[in-house]
């Protein structure tokens, strides 16, 4: 291991693993309980996190941010990597009530927490502000993609419509779209507004850490093995391997290039076990899946890492 790369194992992935960590051993110790968990995840999806992402978008510059040929060419793989993925569950995956949990699980990346932690702490505020944009083109394809797989394969109980109205009220899409006009056109933010919604925006990913270690539940990892294995192979290799590959061959490098990287290496979100159980899903798969990616993704992120430094992409 090189010193580029044990600087990033120790710098930008160790951070990562310390807080998830923490969260997992504080919630097994007791000194934080369900209630904190899910007080301290809506306030990381309702207030911190869009606060994050408003104050990286409209304090950075517009031509770096909105980057039209990056944004499609990621969408765009993302597109073709989950029809692929889909037509091989299809034919693979058992019993056919579990293949859009597999599915799901092996390409909606947890980008908005664990993600946006690795470009912050590797790029900081230039970075974030362009994973900032990434994740707020890519997560609504998520959504759209995981509820027509769900409610393909499971016996639905939320309607498409619903989930429609979900994202067009996701707070997270609404400041990113709040913040695009003010940073194309520079405009500037009072400083009171700046500081208080900084003092927001440095509770997300310490919180989201805490909360999502303290999520994971190593107990839920079952005997369906294969199905895991499926998704965990998928999601912390293939994905970011494809959508890595099409925005390197485009010509992409240095930060634009890890910031898609580090994004799309995230393990899987755990906003896919709640989809999973509100359609009736089998929600104790979709939690191995997420612990299970979030254990492996590690030392996967260090490896992909050390491998583009090798080739001198980063």
């Amino acid at each position: 291991m090189n010193t580029e790369t044990l600087f990033f194992a120790v710098n930008v992935t160790g951070p990562v693993l310390v807080l998830l960590a923490t969260g997992y051993l504080l919630f097994r110790a007791g000194l934080l309980n369900e209630a904190f968990v899910t007080s301290g995840s809506k306030l990381v999806f309702n207030v911190a996190l869009p606060a994050l992402l408003f104050l990286s978008i409209s304090q950075a510059d517009f031509s770096l941010t909105a980057n039209p040929e990056l944004l499609a060419a990621t969408l765009l793989s993302t597109l073709l990597f989950f029809i692929a993925l889909t037509l091989v569950a299809h034919k693979t995956v058992q019993p056919e009530a579990a293949r859009g949990v597999v599915v799901q699980g092996g390409f909606r990346a947890n980008m908005g927490i664990i993600g946006l932690a690795y470009c912050d702490n590797l790029y900081g505020t230039e970075g974030l502000a362009l994973a900032a944009v990434v994740l707020g083109v890519v997560t609504p394809l998520f959504n759209v993609l995981s509820v027509f797989v769900l409610n393909f394969y499971l016996p639905a109980k939320r309607s498409p419509m619903q989930h429609v109205l979900g994202m067009i009220t996701n707070p997270l899409i609404i400041s990113i779209l709040l913040a695009m006009p003010i940073s194309y056109w520079q405009i500037p933010l009072p400083e009171f507004a700046v500081k208080t919604g900084n003092y927001f925006a440095q509770l997300t990913l310490p919180l989201a850490l805490l909360c999502t270690g303290a999520s994971l539940e190593f107990r839920a990892v079952g005997g369906n093995a294969r199905n895991i294995a499926f998704s965990t192979v998928s999601k912390c290799l293939l994905y970011p391997l494809v959508i890595t590959l099409t925005c390197y061959m485009l010509g992409y490098r240095d930060m634009a290039l890890g910031v898609v990287y580090l994004l799309c290496v995230a393990p899987t979100a755990a906003v896919s076990y709640v989809m999973t159980k509100g359609v009736g899903g089998d929600a104790r798969l979709a939690a191995s899946i997420i612990v299970i990616t979030t254990v492996f993704s590690l030392p996967v992120t260090v490896a992909g890492y050390g491998l583009l430094v090798y080739s001198g992409a980063l």
